[in-house]
Formats: structure tokens, sequence, C-alpha cells
């Protein structure tokens, strides 16, 4: 019995994490909702809201943790698409404008907190983006064999750009958004191309 109230807990908060989600847009942001319209969304009464989060703020973080591991789920399977023979920066900036057509309320969460009123908040955002540049460093590291400090700030310009690239995308119509993606694209290429002559000409100097 314990087992199957566990899981009902679990899918109880879930449905509270959703609910936030779906609440979220471009004009009503995470500061504005309200743990009444969070749990009525949700369907549960507002005193069980307690059961699952200290309070909002609780939740709030959970969604950052929730967008940024979304997000990092979809690139890890970027780069299993990518070994199977697919091209490494189309498949990853295709994949990424995947999450934000289909994950919109997620990325405007990490936006908008990520230089918010809270420090709680913007510390985990920085920590979520801290977590997708050192993945991609160890990809890049792995798979071109670039130093490691090398392969860090390679990663970290190209999230710099992507994420940058991503806010503007939010409010592109279909055609506007393709013509981002192909320059998104471009823009990476020439940050790696760098990053490989730069690695070629150290080698030179050793």
């Amino acid at each position: 019995m314990s087992g199957v109230r566990a899981q009902q807990k679990q899918k109880t908060r879930q449905a509270l994490i959703e609910a936030a989600f779906n609440q979220l847009s471009a004009e009503h942001s995470f500061s504005n909702l309200s743990l009444r319209e969070v749990a009525r969304e949700a369907g549960i009464a507002p005193t069980s809201f307690y059961r699952h989060f200290k309070d909002m703020n609780e939740l709030g973080l959970t969604l950052v943790d929730e967008a940024g591991l979304t997000l990092r789920q979809l690139m890890r399977q970027a780069r299993r698409r990518i070994a199977s023979g697919g091209s490494v920066i189309n498949t990853s900036v295709l994949t990424f404008m995947e999450f934000i057509e289909t994950s919109s309320n997620q990325f405007r969460l990490l936006l908008r907190e990520r230089s918010g009123t809270s420090p709680a908040f913007r510390a985990a955002v920085a920590r979520e983006i801290k977590h997708f540049i050192l993945e991609l460093a160890h990809y890049l590291e792995s798979e071109t064999k670039v130093e490691a400090h090398h392969a860090y700030m390679q990663a970290e310009a190209m999230v710099i750009i992507v994420f940058s690239s991503g806010a503007e995308a939010l409010d592109l119509d279909l055609q506007q958004r393709e013509e981002l993606t192909e320059r998104l694209i471009w823009q990476l290429r020439y940050i790696a191309k760098g990053a490989s002559g730069y690695q070629k000409e150290s080698d030179k100097s050793l």
C-alpha cells in the first residue's frame, strides 16, 4: 500500500510541475503565478500543495531543474544521432530549436530567472547552464582530442551564442526562425573552425 501511495504522491507532484509550466507564457512569468492557480490547474486542493513543496520558491527551483534536465536529455539524444553519422552542429542546433518550439515555457523560465531578482533562482539557472557547458566540453574533448581548457572555452562560447539565439527565436515566425537557425549553424561552425585552427597553431609551437 505504501508503494501505491508513493506512486500517487509522485504523480501529484509531477502534475503540479506540469501545471506550473502550462501557465507560463510570454505574458505570464513564474513570479506572477499563484499557489491557488497552480493547484487548480493540477486538480488538487491548495492545502495539498504543501505535501509536495514547501512553498512556491521550492516549486520554482524544481522547475528550473526540470527545464535544464529536459534540455540536457535532448542534447544527449542528439549526440547519439550524431554517432550514427549526423552532422554535429546541424543536429545539435536543430534539436535545440525543437526544444524552443515544443518547450518554450521551460526555456522562457530559464531565460527570465537567469537575470531575475532571486539569487537562489539565478544560482540554479547558472548551475544548469554550467552542466550544459561541461557536458558539451567533455564531448568536444573526447571527439576532437582538444585540450580540456580549450574544449571548455569552445563549449562556453557555443552555449552563450545558442542561448542568445534561442531567446531571439521565441518571438520569430517560422521563416524568420529558419533563417536564424541557418545563421546560428554558420556562427557555430566559425567558432569550431577557429578553435581547431588555434589548436593546430598551439601544437606547432610546442
